[in-house]
């Protein structure tokens, strides 16, 4: 538990770190990341994710604005796996930071460009990276800077809802329940706010009104609430009724 405040103080260790991560940046344009470069950078990432992840350390982290150093891993778009292993890897620090639910932590990736980088992502990157960025843009919009940051412009609302629109319909051929909940989460907490909630009466996917799209969810009672509660406020609260709990034996 001690390994971060360690890492952080001792000597020479963190810019031993951002060395290793700034000599693979040749490497990826154009791209010619091997799986051992990538290994090794992916090692020294996991050691900041350790600081990422620490109380005493997490403000320093921030304030020594670290997280900017693995913004050109996320910039990547080749599928090989050595990169899709750096941008997990990479996305897995950032996800470690919004873990926690820390405006600081909120301002400080609103002040860069975490949100299109993680769109990205969610476009095009593998399946678990996919559900990591979204996981990140879900913890933004849970925090009310974030929520507010995201619906101040219809740009950047409409920015989410196509990316959010396009992976539902990517999960129509390749199921994932997992990020299907990412996805529902991001959409009920974007109907939370009232102009937002008027743009989705248009604009939510229909497969999400679809229960035979939806049935992967029976057995996910959170998931299927938030469902029910995302119709419902964007007025579709009839076509919710299939999501409702099968009433017990003798009631």
């Amino acid at each position: 538990p001690d390994l971060a405040p360690i890492l952080w103080h001792s000597f020479g260790v963190i810019s031993a770190l951002l060395q290793e991560i700034i000599y693979i940046y040749p490497l990826l344009s154009p791209p010619s990341l091997t799986a051992h470069a990538s290994n090794r950078v992916c090692n020294a990432l996991a050691l900041l994710q350790c600081v990422a992840s620490h109380p005493e350390t997490r403000a320093l982290f921030l304030h020594a604005h670290i997280p900017l150093f693995l913004y050109p891993f996320l910039n990547t778009v080749s599928k090989t796996r050595p990169f899709e292993y750096l941008r997990l890897t990479s996305l897995g620090v950032i996800g470690a930071l919004v873990k926690v639910d820390d405006t600081d932590v909120i301002n400080f990736l609103l002040s860069t460009e975490i949100i299109p980088l993680c769109l990205r992502t969610m476009e095009m990157g593998s399946e678990l990276s996919k559900t990591v960025a979204t996981f990140i843009v879900q913890k933004i919009l849970l925090d009310e800077v974030g929520l507010n940051y995201i619906c101040a412009t219809a740009e950047r609302f409409f920015a989410v809802g196509a990316v959010l629109g396009s992976m539902v319909q990517t999960l129509i051929d390749q199921p994932s329940v997992r990020l299907l909940k990412h996805i529902i989460r991001c959409y009920l907490r974007l109907s939370d706010n009232p102009r937002a909630r008027e743009a989705l009466r248009q604009c939510l996917p229909e497969q999400l009104r679809d229960p035979n799209f939806t049935a992967c969810l029976k057995d996910d009672m959170v998931a299927r609430r938030w469902l029910t509660q995302l119709l419902m406020n964007v007025g579709h609260g009839g076509e919710s009724a299939g999501l409702q709990q099968p009433p017990l034996p003798g009631q």
